[in-house]
């Protein structure tokens, strides 16, 4: 690891195959702690190049436990996270909405390593239990139209960095790593990133998959539509800036999207939302989200046909209900 770290020290990088095979060397364990800190910390002070990325990828990939659903017509939707924003969980909410309109969700998420409360630490304080195989995934996909991924019982590799990446407390570029590396593989990504230049990089790499996705990215600094500005949405055939009112919204402000100071005030707004008792603001972001998501899989038609089915699951209680029959 010396060598390696002396490389990068000299503003060099990785190709594809050295960035692979150091990933799963340090899944391994291969290397004390304070050698995988100072390697992770290598990709705090530059952008990490499209080669590493995907070598990255690929190690997690291999590594990571195998899930057969039945189906890969299923949708993701999920941040990079780290963009210090501390809003409460659109993408999950998000998600919900989506298994409401009947299509089916695979959710990846993991507990925040930047923030108050991740996906995984908003649903274990409801009460939902981790599945670990895929028949147990299978029976909630049944019962709520979605299930949940908890990133650490599928990937070994992000296991063994856990504790690091909680003493840090920053954005590393496992946070870039993990809407990417979603064991189901699902046919349609939705994914938020916190800044431009990432979602160049994600882009180039997700054109050579066969999956369709979308990128999202507030202007200003949220990955995920937040309607506080003007939103970039990347696709395969090309991006475009959306106001809040090409999106059918009202601009809404940074402390109406506020998420809580604890998990437990996380995860009251979040049941409180999908009761129908979200503000209008708050329900104006997740609808933009999950109506977007919608729209990324072709099979609802435009956008506004989208919109009017992410409303009907949160107004008459079909995403609430998601939650539950998985909760039960």
């Amino acid at each position: 690891m010396k060598q390696i770290l002396q490389y990068l020290f000299n503003h060099q990088t990785l190709t594809k195959a050295e960035a692979k095979a150091i990933l799963i060397e340090i899944s391994q364990n291969k290397f004390n702690e304070s050698e995988v800190i100072s390697f992770i910390t290598v990709f705090l002070m530059r952008t990490i190049t499209l080669e590493e990325l995907e070598g990255f990828r690929e190690a997690l990939l291999q590594l990571a436990k195998p899930v057969d659903l039945g189906t890969k017509d299923l949708v993701d939707i999920v941040g990079t996270g780290g963009d210090g924003k501390n809003t409460f969980n659109i993408s999950t909410l998000a998600s919900f909405i989506v298994a409401g309109t009947g299509q089916k969700v695979a959710k990846q998420g993991n507990y925040g390593a930047s923030s108050i409360s991740g996906s995984s630490n908003v649903l274990e304080e409801l009460g939902y239990k981790f599945k670990e195989n895929s028949e147990d995934l299978k029976a909630d996909l049944e019962k709520g139209n979605i299930c949940f991924l908890h990133a650490p019982l599928f990937h070994p590799a992000l296991k063994s960095v856990a504790p690091l990446r909680k003493q840090l407390g920053l954005k590393t570029f496992f946070n870039l790593l993990g809407p990417l590396v979603n064991p189901v593989r699902p046919d349609f990504t939705m994914i938020g990133v916190a800044n431009l230049e990432i979602a160049r990089v994600y882009q180039y790499l997700l054109q050579k998959q066969k999956s369709e996705f979308m990128l999202v990215h507030a202007l200003d600094g949220y990955d995920e539509i937040s309607l506080t500005g003007d939103t970039k949405i990347f696709s395969r055939t090309g991006e475009k800036i959306y106001s809040a009112e090409d999106l059918k919204f009202k601009n809404v402000s940074p402390e109406s999207i506020f998420g809580g100071e604890t998990k437990a005030d996380a995860s009251k707004l979040f049941v409180k939302i999908l009761e129908g008792n979200g503000t209008e603001e708050q329900n104006s972001v997740v609808l933009a989200n999950a109506s977007i998501a919608l729209e990324n899989t072709g099979k609802y038609g435009n956008y506004d046909s989208c919109l009017a089915l992410a409303k009907e699951s949160l107004e008459n209680g079909k995403a609430l209900q998601s939650l539950k029959n998985i909760i039960k």
